[in-house]
């Protein structure tokens, strides 16, 4: 049981990932395939523990989330490695996925046996600290009974004793201890508390002989239930041993919040109301600060760096036009998505920690379902309607690869703020009173794209989905704690920047040296100094044209409109707006002098039926790839080959709906 739809077990990664990866499957736990972490040769120690048992914070505790993220090589799972300094030296540390026992039901169940199991010995992690919380202590002794079985080293860290506590449960971890056979030891990661003690503990286990396995059941024919008997009848009694209840008889207050936001009623309600606080904070509180860091960029650091362009000498050159609306540009389109995402980042990680994700996965596990996820994956896609790239970036939350993989390809049909001011310039253009309907009905179509699309995806690439009951624990409540909410946000952000920044500055840099580049221009044009209707730009754009003509909108101004929105959609209404040679209006709602260019140029190449033009260019900007940040952000998640994929996928589905849409236009108008 996993906070995840179950995926049947053998069933085979997505196509492009690679199945073997050395002798058994998976490389060392000793290699450093995840990425950089203690001194070659430092000890391993593997954090392993069922899913909602604060696993992941006592790894950032101990790590000081200093820690790389990544697919473990020749699986789509995706593992945390990080160094942990102690007294005796630097160690390494690997967070493994959520695992109830050492028999896989998904993938990362697959790659926690393999790691612990199938391996030899002495590739095995050289000590496996086993977290369980206190409140269903005998629940996360079940994978430690296995581990007892094998020659390992482990240790049992106990967490969340304070909220078992309040619920009359007390553990006491010398009886515990006396009782399995290992260390055990009481820890609150989330204040610090215990730390030193599971130091000690970890490293007196290094100190140690690898332990001997505690006895089986003898082989028979029924020898795996046998096995199975006796691991629950040794749960049974430690449990017993070590723990003492008080039943106080009265309902915890968990449990009465959870009678409101899991009801089948008011839980989609309280669901629906954190939805559009995360949106609104999202879209509206981070918009202030985008604003102030474009106009910084764009205003005094532009600014500066052409004074230093003109002081060497190269202010009458390519170099300026290169270096500011090139270089600039890219590094200030990337810095504003900095507080979209920081905000972003940091709701995700409150959710997270405050325990209510969890919930949130139980009320909209029935509609995700349909398409093969789980609840929790409706969070990035909502997410998505403010702006794809920290959505594709929330996936995080889900921990089936596969899972993860099909909402990443599904984020791009949400339809975005940036794509919300090309809407309401054109529906206020071509619609006036019933553009809002028009916009509105963007969006409707955005949620129906993300419902075909993945019910197309799960019946043909990605069958193996499955459709099982969302079988879930439901963790405790708990207050956020500043630190770890802030820690999680800046190691989420600092990843996101490492990746995006090379892609979004090379492919801005790409467009200015298009628009640079003369083509059939007057002998006075140079390099840098071009008209833009001239430029290699306009030529590739009256290339593409015509693969929209039969979209009904086959002008140059168009296309060229679509390949800067390739880059940012922000960025469709500055290219018409230099284009046309038009200002760029103040008032989307009232296009002007720009507005009537465009009612001239899609009633020529629509041969009259420009309203059904309009809409199927409306169609093609909703379902076309979003922006280059985020393809950075998806490459980063599921690698280049289904980023490329999905791009593709985007590109023949927008350019289909855009034609039927135009053809039937045509035909009623």
């Amino acid at each position: 049981m996993t906070g995840e739809q179950r995926i049947t077990a053998g069933t085979s990664p997505p196509a492009g990932t690679t199945a073997d990866a050395g002798a058994s499957g998976v490389p060392s736990c000793h290699s450093d395939a995840v990425g950089p972490a203690a001194p070659a040769g430092a000890p391993v120690v593997a954090l392993a523990g069922s899913p909602n048992v604060g696993k992941s914070t006592l790894f950032n505790a101990l790590t000081g989330a200093r820690r790389d993220m990544g697919n473990w090589p020749g699986t789509t799972v995706e593992v945390g490695r990080g160094r942990w300094t102690t007294a005796a030296g630097p160690l390494a540390v690997i967070d493994l996925p959520g695992a109830y026992s050492l028999d896989p039901t998904s993938p990362d169940e697959e790659l926690t046996r393999e790691l612990l199991v199938e391996q030899p010995p002495a590739e095995r992690p050289d000590v496996v600290v086993v977290v369980a919380s206190a409140v269903e202590l005998s629940r996360g002794l079940y994978l430690l009974s296995q581990l007892r079985e094998l020659p390992q080293r482990a240790v049992l860290a106990i967490t969340m004793r304070d909220v078992a506590a309040r619920r009359g449960v007390v553990v006491d971890p010398s009886r515990m201890s006396a009782e399995v056979g290992v260390p055990v030891v009481l820890v609150d990661a989330r204040h610090g508390v215990g730390m030193d003690v599971l130091e000690t503990a970890v490293l007196d286990c290094l100190a140690g002989p690898v332990p001997e396995p505690r006895p089986t059941v003898a082989a028979g024919d029924d020898h795996e239930l046998a096995a199975v008997d006796a691991r629950f009848d040794w749960i049974a009694s430690a449990v017993s041993v070590a723990c003492t209840r008080t039943d106080t008889g009265r309902r915890s207050w968990s449990d009465r919040i959870d009678r409101v936001v899991t009801a089948p009623l008011l839980g989609p309600l309280v669901f629906l109301a954190v939805m559009w606080v995360v949106f609104q904070v999202t879209t509206r509180v981070a918009a202030p600060f985008q604003d102030l860091l474009d106009a910084f960029i764009g205003g005094p650091v532009a600014d500066t760096v052409g004074a230093v362009i003109d002081a060497v000498g190269l202010g009458d050159t390519w170099v300026r036009g290169f270096v500011i609306d090139g270089l600039v540009a890219g590094v200030g389109m990337l810095l504003t998505f900095v507080p979209l995402m920081a905000l972003m980042f940091l709701l995700l990680a409150l959710l997270e920690d405050s325990g209510y994700l969890a919930r949130a996965a139980v009320v909209t596990d029935r509609l995700m379902r349909s398409i093969g996820l789980p609840g929790r994956a409706f969070l990035p896609l909502v997410v998505g309607f403010g702006c794809n790239v920290p959505a594709v970036a929330g996936t995080r939350v889900l921990s089936d690869g596969r899972q993860r993989l099909l909402t990443v390809l599904l984020v791009p049909f949400t339809s975005c703020t940036a794509r919300l001011a090309v809407y309401v310039l054109v529906a206020a253009t071509f619609f006036g009173p019933n553009a809002g309907n028009v916009v509105f009905a963007m969006y409707v179509l955005s949620i129906v794209l993300v419902v075909v699309v993945g019910l197309l995806l799960r019946s043909t690439l990605l069958r193996s989905l499955g459709n099982e009951p969302l079988v879930i624990d439901l963790p405790p409540y708990q207050a956020p704690m500043p630190r770890i909410l802030f820690s999680s946000m800046w190691m989420r952000l600092r990843g996101f920047l490492r990746t995006a920044s090379g892609i979004i500055v090379a492919a801005v840099t790409v467009v200015w040296l298009l628009s640079a580049i003369p083509v059939g221009a007057p002998p006075t044009a140079s390099f840098g100094d071009v008209p833009v209707e001239d430029s290699a730009y306009a030529a590739i754009a009256e290339t593409v044209a015509p693969v929209f003509v039969p979209a009904g909108f086959g002008d140059w101004h168009a296309t060229s409109a679509l390949m800067v929105g390739f880059v940012a959609k922000e960025a469709v209404i500055s290219s018409w707006a230099q284009t046309y040679a038009a200002e760029e209006p103040q008032d989307l709602g009232e296009p002007g002098a720009l507005g009537d260019a465009l009612r001239a140029d899609f009633d020529a190449s629509s041969g009259g039926h420009t309203i059904a033009a309009v809409l199927a260019f409306l169609v093609f900007l909703l379902a076309y790839t979003p922006c280059v940040a985020t393809l950075a952000a998806q490459k980063r998640e599921i690698g280049m080959r289904w980023t490329m994929f999905g791009v593709g996928m985007q590109l023949v589905l927008a350019w289909l709906l855009a034609v039927a849409v135009f053809q039937v236009g045509r035909l009623i108008s």
